[in-house]
């Protein structure tokens, strides 16, 4: 692992709402995009609601990053109304196709409360709602007769995009308002930049907004990847995207929060291979990363405690530093959890300035408490009721269990018989080992009881690391011979003692 996790950590902080996560802390971070559409007229450039549509919001930088909008043309201008682009038959299509074309896939409509008025840049759609696509209009004079029925997801924000806007709403139209001479109007170019490198930006108040019961989106949204095999839950209205991976410590899923105080709450996931390390020694790593940024005075550790997230070994970090971006400096604090796993271990992060942290710290740690592993689900271990793994954690016997649990996953779940066995004995398991573990949890003296308890049960499984299984015969008969010696440890050697003291008497 890189020395440098903490601070490429830190730099996610200011991934803002782009498909470029940072790879290192140095490089210029985007706390706030926004897109600059060239034209031969002049620029456009819009910024975005990231917490009225999210979904659209993200459809049209996915879309821009990809060069989609590069080529094509605002075909349909009706000045003191809108102009509208985004349609890629204009690219070098037939003329009458113009206003017809997008991806293939659609969106659903995401209305909000935000009135069309100048300057606004909305969806354009057909007759179904759910229809957006690609194709997007920027309205040139107030039009609030569209208000509820398109949604808003942004709207330009330099003075320079205003006069483009008039240009482009003055050039000669044909009879179905298309420009007569395409190339005036041709976009060469569109582009995702950082706000704060826009010189020219004009001060900007909250859009006015219509009276309606409409709401800011609350609850949350669900992130479930079969390729991870995992899911958890975002808070709703965050913007929620996978970033592409340039590097290791590069983040896997990004959700960005609209921005309050002096930047935009950010909470990342990232995922590791465990490569067989312990929940120990991947902490032990982890201090030794860290000391050179504490030493340095840039990072100061509140707390580090290592406990039980969802009946896995977890280990949570809270810190608080300054940093600078863009010449800006930022009073961050954080919160990491590392949750340990038996292929993977997974490292969330959820960062804001320091005034602002603790009012997302709240749906921080829901995101956290829904994690779970598909995988998993039907054996009931997302439950975080494991007696076994609560007992384990922090002692001796934690390499112990985890070489159990890769037993189980690579030699044991092999086999049909062990297939069977383990499914069965799940739904048994799980139905009082919960309530084991709350109590592990509550009295440690109790956690003490239990680990003597089942040290010799864990000795005689065990016994299966060292042996060769390669057919279902001798999965069973292994599986048997542990499950008599078991029962003659825990009910025939004690009955024995019993019967022997009682004939003493």
């Amino acid at each position: 692992m890189n020395r440098l996790f903490f601070a490429i950590t830190i730099s996610i902080l200011f991934v803002g709402l782009t498909n470029h996560a940072l790879a290192q802390s140095n490089e210029s971070a985007l706390t706030e995009p926004v897109a600059v559409i060239e034209t031969d007229l002049g620029k456009i450039t819009i910024g975005f609601f990231p917490n009225d549509a999210p979904n659209h919001v993200e459809n049209f930088i996915k879309l821009t990053q990809s060069g989609f909008y590069d080529g094509t043309l605002f075909h349909r201008i009706i000045p003191g109304f809108m102009i509208q682009g985004g349609d890629p038959n204009t690219i070098d299509g037939d003329p009458s196709t113009w206003g017809t074309g997008g991806p293939d896939e659609r969106l659903d409509a995401e209305f909000n409360n935000i009135k069309h008025n100048r300057g606004i840049v909305s969806m354009a759609r057909s007759a179904d709602p759910n229809s957006g696509g690609s194709q997007f209009f920027i309205v040139h004079q107030d039009s609030n007769f569209l208000d509820e029925q398109y949604t808003v997801f942004g709207r330009i924000v330099t003075e320079e995009s205003f006069e483009t806007l008039d240009k482009i709403a003055s050039v000669a139209t044909g009879n179905r308002d298309e420009p007569l001479n395409p190339e005036q109007v041709r976009i060469t170019k569109v582009t995702i930049v950082n706000r704060a490198d826009v010189t020219d930006l004009i001060e900007l108040v909250e859009p006015e907004r219509i009276q309606t019961n409409v709401e800011p989106p609350t609850g949350n949204q669900l992130f479930e990847s079969e390729e991870y095999d995992i899911a958890f839950s975002a808070p709703a209205g965050w913007l929620l995207q996978q970033p592409e991976k340039t590097q290791e410590n590069s983040p896997d899923v990004v959700a960005v929060g609209p921005k309050v105080g002096i930047m935009n709450p950010v909470i990342s996931l990232t995922i590791y291979p465990t490569d067989g390390k312990t929940i120990d020694d991947i902490i032990s790593d982890k201090s030794e990363e860290l000391r050179e940024v504490v030493e340095s005075g840039q990072l100061t550790i509140i707390s580090q405690e290592q406990l039980v997230i969802n009946g896995k070994d977890a280990y949570v970090t809270n810190a608080q530093g300054l940093f600078s971006a863009n010449g800006q400096d930022y009073n961050v604090k954080f919160k990491e959890v590392v949750i340990h796993s038996t292929e993977n271990y997974y490292t969330f992060s959820y960062s804001n300035g320091v005034d602002d942290f603790d009012s997302q710290i709240e749906r921080f740690d829901e995101t956290i408490d829904s994690f779970k592993k598909l995988s998993e689900e039907s054996s009931g271990e997302e439950n975080g009721g494991c007696l076994i793994a609560t007992a384990a954690f922090g002692s001796e016997m934690a390499p112990q269990v985890q070489k159990l649990r890769e037993l189980r996953d690579n030699t044991i779940l092999g086999t049909e018989s062990g297939t069977a066995f383990m499914s069965g004995f799940n739904q048994l398991y799980y139905s009082f080992s919960p309530a084991i573990a709350d109590l592990e949890r509550e009295f440690p003296l109790f956690k003490e009881v239990v680990k003597l308890t089942i040290t010799p049960m864990l000795s005689t499984l065990s016994i299966l690391n060292y042996v060769e299984i390669n057919s279902e015969e001798e999965m069973i008969s292994y599986g048997v011979g542990i499950i008599l010696m078991n029962l003659g440890m825990y009910f025939a050697a004690p009955a024995i003692i019993i019967y022997k003291i009682r004939k003493l008497n």
